[in-house]
């Protein structure tokens, strides 16, 4: 075992690095303003180290870890830690997967236990895939197959993606879904549920030292896995807009506008940020009062930058009243990119780009589940938990040329993909969109 860093969120609250000696790291942070502990395993693997024919089989694996172990029957993991008083839940995405518990600082060995036991001992038989394959399944249909916008950003990165990982969703297809094999489960499992491929993140109510050695204890005899980590073929530059419609049981049309962007570990992903920020962030921004206050065509309007690894998109997206066409927006958008490309943020529109930024950087690492959250996924995306405070300061140090800089680079129509979804003939009465969303 060896001791790697130690950074701060302030004076009182250090977060250590170490690393075991067969690979597992460590991340400690001791936050004693109450009892309670965060105990979250981050494993680097998410749907972007599926196999052609395999997808979904990383988000299959979020649902088998809460089976049997060699050592624990099916269900026994919840109910001891429900009989702790602990909450217990999972995700996966693109570039991870990870695991975590909520409990009383006091039950701290109970979740080490249970969790080093389900990395290196779960039982994978034919019933078990086979009933969590048919729950995931069953879950595809509803969160894609009966849901617009579930099906509308699965089209999307299909579509903006031709080579790289990130167009298959996460969920997986439905027929490599229901393809998935006990012996797929196996080999996934050997291959990426091991401690050289896992970050094991504590913070709360701890002790550094016990809970460090109570953690090599438990996790110290699991072997590292000997697979090699499997490499995502490059996306090529897109040249061209791409451009796809749907017809859907809506009563209005949806647009999303997406450009290609630089990975979360770029230096301009936060100047990206903060451009999609002054168009789209709160009601004052310049495409809420042009498409929603002043000319009421549309409902709503918003924007997202994908936390991802490797290039991924900037997503514009906007609910249009009924009867009002996606093609008035694209103008407004258009129009809006062009100007902010053209010339910087004034004072008053970048300070409350980077307030709204600050304030949702700062309340995502409220609470030891939040810390513990973020931690997890700047040491698993990006490799190295101490770019998380990189980000604050970069934050902070961002100027309206970045912003303007960031705009021209970035949102250009031929790196764009745009997903328009319009009413269908079985369209519904009534659009639960039609409200302001603010």
């Amino acid at each position: 075992m060896r001791f790697e860093t130690r950074h701060s969120f302030g004076p009182a609250l250090q977060v250590e690095r170490h690393r075991l000696d067969n690979g597992l790291g460590v991340i400690l942070l001791r936050d004693p303003s109450a009892p309670v502990v965060a105990y979250q395993t981050w494993f680097r693997v998410g749907s972007r180290h599926e196999a052609p024919g395999k997808t979904g089989i990383a988000h299959l694996f979020e649902h088998l870890m809460f089976n049997q172990t060699a050592t624990l029957p099916a269900g026994e993991f919840d109910r001891q830690m429900e009989l702790a008083g602990a909450e217990t839940n999972a995700a996966t995405w693109v570039d991870w997967t990870y695991y975590r518990n909520s409990l009383p600082a006091a039950k701290l060995e109970l979740a080490v236990r249970l969790e080093a036991d389900r990395m290196s001992n779960l039982t994978l038989t034919d019933a078990q895939v086979d009933s969590e394959r048919e729950v995931v399944a069953n879950e595809r249909r509803l969160t894609v197959d009966d849901d617009v916008e579930g099906f509308l950003f699965e089209e999307l990165y299909q579509l903006a993606f031709a080579r790289h990982p990130y167009h298959h969703p996460t969920i997986g297809w439905m027929d490599d879904i229901q393809g998935i094999t006990t012996a797929d489960a196996r080999a996934f499992y050997r291959a990426f549920y091991a401690p050289n491929r896992a970050t094991v993140i504590v913070v709360g109510d701890i002790d550094p030292a016990a809970t460090l050695a109570l953690i090599e204890r438990h996790y110290g005899p699991i072997p590292p896995a000997d697979v090699r980590e499997p490499t995502a073929e490059p996306e090529p530059a897109q040249a061209g807009e791409r451009r796809a419609r749907h017809a859907k049981p809506v009563t209005a049309e949806r647009a999303v506008l997406a450009y290609k962007s630089p990975a979360q570990g770029h230096p301009d992903w936060l100047a990206l940020l903060a451009a999609a920020e002054v168009l789209t962030g709160g009601q004052s921004s310049r495409l809420w009062r042009d498409l929603v206050v002043d000319r009421e065509i549309a409902t709503s309007v918003s924007a997202a930058l994908t936390p991802f690894r490797d290039p991924g998109l900037c997503q514009l997206y906007v609910t249009l009243k009924r009867d009002r066409s996606s093609d008035a927006a694209e103008e407004a958008i258009d129009r809006a990119v062009a100007a902010l490309a053209a010339a910087p943020p004034d004072a008053v529109e970048l300070a409350k780009a980077k307030n709204r930024l600050e304030t949702s950087f700062w309340s995502e690492l409220d609470g030891v589940d939040g810390k513990a959250e973020s931690l997890g996924h700047y040491e698993t995306t990006l490799g190295d938990h101490r770019l998380l405070f990189d980000a604050a300061r970069q934050l902070g140090e961002l100027g309206a040329e970045d912003v303007r800089r960031a705009a021209e680079t970035y949102l250009r129509r031929d790196a764009r993909t745009v997903i328009v979804v319009e009413p269908s003939d079985e369209s519904p009465e009534e659009d639960d969109d039609e409200g302001d969303d603010a």
